[in-house]
């Protein structure tokens, strides 16, 4: 088999096509022969050493990665040889093959492609998941940043579809395309985002925030908070550390969560994925829920695709093809 290696920690061109041992599923596992792989934020810190693997996981890129099943583990049932399947991964995906707890495969959501199904599962399962633990209600109002990526551009319509209001923030020539996924305010974040959202909201602000941010919005972040107001940290773009002023979050009865999906134990990955299959696919069916605008780069091209997705310059998912 073949997969993406790195020859050192740091930019694009530490990427090489390599011929790579051969995977086998052990058991409670499945193969899949990897028809296309998402491309994640986080690909791009763990290329530069910093986001880490966690222990026992591949060293190879790729957090999702859809494909045929190939080959199965003792044990496992439900699943036959060339079945199709989403796979949310803790790393592998870069590659030809993937090895993956057959809890952590779903079958993709009917009419998708198997090449878009890729770049799914693991918005899915991240935005599904804290969007629950933050528990985002029915008229609500809900502030996503970055709207056109690949969090933002699913997390608009996912919750619009559970009845909440959506504002978001993303550059001025991707703001139509928030509004298309259904964003009722819209900001430029390059024009003091926070002013312009107590604006639009009377001065309320929001419910819930999904950050993917970090450091640089945690201020703002709470200012835009209403009372009871929740944030849920689940990015580190634009930095670690930050001060936080304890006496504006207690005055608002506010909850501040930071998450990782990656790192959860197995059986918590493995609940997600059937929540996602259960509950977002038959959304997407129904067309509640639109696939995002994708940019296509052959397996063999992932430094391009890295380059890509740093630029900001992509709307939607960055998808490898195998």
């Amino acid at each position: 088999m073949h997969a993406i290696t790195l020859d050192g920690f740091g930019g694009p061109e530490k990427m090489h096509w390599s011929e790579v041992p051969d995977l086998h599923p052990g058991p409670g596992q499945l193969r899949i022969r990897t028809a296309a792989v998402g491309v994640n934020r986080a690909d791009l810190l763990q290329r530069q050493g910093y986001y880490p693997p966690p222990a026992g996981a591949s060293e190879i890129l790729g957090l999702e990665c859809s494909g045929v099943v190939d080959e199965i583990g003792e044990g496992v049932e439900g699943w036959q040889l060339g079945d199709r399947a989403v796979a949310l991964l803790d790393g592998g995906g870069y590659a030809t093959h993937v090895v993956v707890p057959a809890g952590q495969a779903i079958r993709p959501p009917k009419g998708i492609d198997l090449v878009s199904a890729a770049g799914v599962i693991e918005v899915a399962a991240t935005v599904m998941s804290n969007l629950d633990r933050v528990q985002l209600g029915s008229g609500e109002w809900f502030l996503v940043h970055g709207g056109a990526g690949g969090i933002g551009s699913f997390a608009i319509p996912y919750a619009r579809a559970l009845g909440a209001h959506v504002a978001t923030t993303a550059s001025e020539a991707k703001l139509e395309h928030c509004r298309r996924l259904g964003a009722e305010i819209v900001i430029d974040y390059s024009d003091d985002w926070l002013t312009q959202l107590m604006m639009a909201t009377a001065d309320r602000g929001v419910d819930v925030i999904l950050d993917i941010i970090g450091a640089k919005y945690l201020a703002d972040n709470v200012a835009a908070l209403r009372d009871d107001g929740r944030l849920v940290i689940i990015g580190m773009q634009k930095g670690t550390k930050a001060e936080l002023n304890i006496a504006k979050l207690l005055n608002k009865r506010g909850t501040i969560t930071a998450t990782s999906l990656r790192g959860r134990p197995a059986a918590q990955k493995a609940e997600i994925c059937q929540q996602v299959a259960e509950r977002v696919w038959p959304l997407i069916e129904a067309g509640r829920i639109k696939s995002a605008p994708e940019t296509r780069v052959e397996i063999q091209d992932a430094a391009e695709a890295h380059r890509l997705l740093a630029s900001g310059d992509v709307i939607g998912k960055v998808i490898l093809t195998v």
